[in-house]
């Protein structure tokens, strides 16, 4: 059992920087064959990081491991039945190109059909194509903003402030990846190809709206909009003695054993914290209690307290702490790759358990690494790849 769930799928992934690129990763982690098609000058994050001058700088290597390249000019008219001949032997196309250029790319959905019927097109991007704003160039930023992130992060109402992450490209990048498989299995049942337009504005809308749609569920509104738990400005990793510790108390359990932890076995009937509503109504008093008590012990006593009450907790780690935590040691999550133009690398292997072996990390490829190789397999003649590299419009590393 190799745990390549998705061994016999070919995925063309025309797309750059964070959304479209992780979304393809994670089908090639899932066992896709990916192949990364891009410009003669590669991925513009090629270049962040990148301390070896040979374009494959960290973010770039963690959204693109396990793909092979292929540099092409596509505006060239000489590479268009290249790019024909990609499709035909394709079942994904990936792109996060708007839609005027991939007008001009061939790329449209009319299009590609017609060159293969089979196909699933999944295309990125910043708002829904029925919208004002369909055209408009987007990227993380603005879209955290449209979302309200940037708002919710502003803590009591203040400046608003971004996720210190990529986070709209990487949760729509997963959200492509389950369309893409939705499409796979449907295609299963009719044989048909799917168009699947991702759009970031309306995907992190819907994600926001999950947890703080609030009193706007109803129309019209019973409330505000929010979830009190998580606004409140006493919810954070609380200080310990000698330390920081997260905790996470939900459940009327949790509570009621936290509660005799510290002594005071009265408040789990006290009318404002008896139950998850009367809770979520007096939570800033909630919160600022845990604060006061956490501050009482270290954090291996807390520790130790709150494992025996199977209470939710857990370290406050940097991201270098990763590297030596314990569990993600015991769990192998860690593996050493060779990566080419750079030497040993650091990758993560994939976090879903399948129930079958996982096969171990693969690396991301130089820019046109496969570009011979690929086109081969695409049945572009040898003499045709040769004249295609001599005129500049092919490159292979």
């Amino acid at each position: 059992m190799s745990g390549d769930l998705l061994t016999g799928v070919r995925v063309l992934d025309l797309s750059t920087v964070f959304m479209g690129p992780y979304a393809a990763q994670v089908l090639a982690e899932w066992g896709a064959d990916v192949i990364k098609v891009e410009s003669l000058r590669g991925d513009q994050v090629r270049g962040i990081g990148d301390v070896t001058g040979n374009g494959v700088g960290p973010i770039f290597v963690n959204a693109n491991r396990g793909k092979r390249s292929v540099a092409i000019d596509l505006k060239s008219p000489e590479t268009r039945e290249v790019l024909r001949a990609l499709v035909r032997g394709a079942d994904v196309l990936l792109h996060n190109i708007r839609p005027p250029a991939a007008a001009r790319l061939g790329l449209t959905w009319d299009e590609l059909r017609e060159i293969n019927p089979g196909l699933v097109l999944c295309a990125f991007r910043g708002y829904g194509k029925d919208g004002p704003h369909a055209d408009r160039p987007a990227y993380d930023d603005v879209i955290q903003a449209a979302s309200g992130i940037a708002a919710a992060q502003g803590a009591a109402g203040g400046e608003p402030e971004y996720w210190r992450s990529a986070a709209s490209d990487k949760i729509l990048g997963l959200y492509g990846a389950a369309a893409t498989c939705a499409a796979l299995r449907a295609k299963e049942a009719d044989g048909r190809g799917r168009s699947v337009e991702v759009p970031m504005f309306e995907g992190m809308a819907s994600f926001m709206l999950l947890d703080r749609q609030g009193g706007w569920l109803i129309d019209p509104p019973s409330g505000p909009t929010g979830y009190p738990r998580t606004d409140s400005p006493h919810r954070r990793p609380y200080a310990t003695k000698d330390g920081h510790l997260a905790v996470m108390m939900y459940a009327d359990k949790h509570w009621t054993v936290f509660f005799d932890l510290i002594g005071r076995p009265e408040l789990a009937e006290d009318p404002r914290f008896r139950d998850i509503g009367a809770r979520t109504s007096h939570i800033d008093e909630l919160y600022a209690l845990l604060a006061e008590e956490m501050v009482t012990r270290t954090s291996a006593e807390w520790s130790e307290a709150f494992e025996r009450a199977d209470i939710p907790h857990g370290p406050v780690h940097d991201v270098e702490d990763l590297f030596t935590d314990p569990h993600l040691s015991a769990t192998g999550f860690f593996q050493t790759v060779e990566q080419p133009g750079v030497g040993p690398v650091r990758l993560a292997r994939r976090p879903v358990d399948f129930g079958e072996p996982a096969p171990p990390p693969r690396p991301a490829p130089l820019l046109g690494q496969h570009s011979r190789e690929v086109l081969a397999e695409a049945g572009i003649p040898e003499d045709d790849v040769q004249r295609l590299l001599d005129s500049g419009a092919l490159s292979q590393r």
